[in-house]
C-alpha cells in the first residue's frame, strides 16, 4: 500500500488539527464498529493511513479537477481528512462526521464523507459506493452542495486520491 509514497512531510500537526481531527490509533474493534455504524466497509488504504496517522490536515490539500466546481475552475480543496473514531469533531462518526453531513446537510447517502472543505459544509469529499456496493472499493468524489449536490469524480480509489493531492500554491488563485 502506498508503495514509494513518502509520508515524511504529509501531515500538518497544528494545535487545531490535533484537537479537531487527530484521534487515537483505531483498534480493530473500533474499525469494525465504525464500519457497522456507517454501513460500509472502509477501504484498506484508508484504514492503513489512519493507522499511521489518525486523521488530520495534510500539507497538500488540493486536488485537480477537469470541470469547474463552486470552489474553483480547476481544483477542489480539503480542510482535513476524518479519522476513524467518534471523539473528534471531524472524525467519521464525530459531531460533524459523515452521518451528520448526510442527515443534517442532506448530502446524498452514497457512502462515507471522509474530508471536509474550507466552504464550511458546502462541499465535501466522499467515498462513493454506488458502483461497488457497501463492501467494494469505492471511488472518491467531490459533492457540491452549492451546485445541487453535483458529484465530481476525483479518483478511482482512496490511495489514488491521496497520491493526487497537491499544494494549493500550484494553482493560480483569483481574488
Amino acid at each position: 500500500m502506498f508503495e514509494g509514497f513518502d509520508f515524511t512531510n504529509f501531515w500538518v500537526d497544528s494545535a487545531y488539527a490535533l484537537k479537531e481531527y487527530v484521534s487515537e490509533s483505531p483498534s480493530d474493534e473500533l474499525i469494525v464498529s465504525v464500519e457497522q455504524e456507517l454501513g460500509y466497509k472502509l477501504p484498506a488504504s484508508y484504514i492503513w493511513l489512519m493507522e499511521q496517522h489518525y486523521g488530520g490536515i495534510p500539507v497538500n490539500t488540493s486536488f485537480p479537477v477537469d470541470k469547474p466546481t463552486s470552489w474553483a475552475e480547476d481544483y477542489v480543496t480539503i480542510t482535513g481528512i476524518f479519522g476513524i473514531g467518534r471523539e473528534r469533531t471531524y472524525s467519521l462518526c464525530g459531531e460533524l462526521g459523515s452521518q451528520f453531513m448526510i442527515e443534517e446537510w442532506e448530502y446524498p447517502a452514497i457512502g462515507v464523507a471522509i474530508c471536509d472543505c474550507p466552504s464550511a459544509g458546502h462541499d465535501m469529499i466522499f467515498l462513493d459506493y454506488r458502483e461497488c456496493g457497501p463492501h467494494g472499493e469505492p471511488k472518491v468524489v467531490h459533492i457540491d452542495q452549492e451546485w445541487d449536490y453535483k458529484s465530481t469524480p476525483l479518483a478511482d480509489n482512496f490511495e489514488d486520491f491521496i497520491r493526487g493531492l497537491v499544494n494549493e500554491d500550484d494553482f493560480e488563485v483569483e481574488d
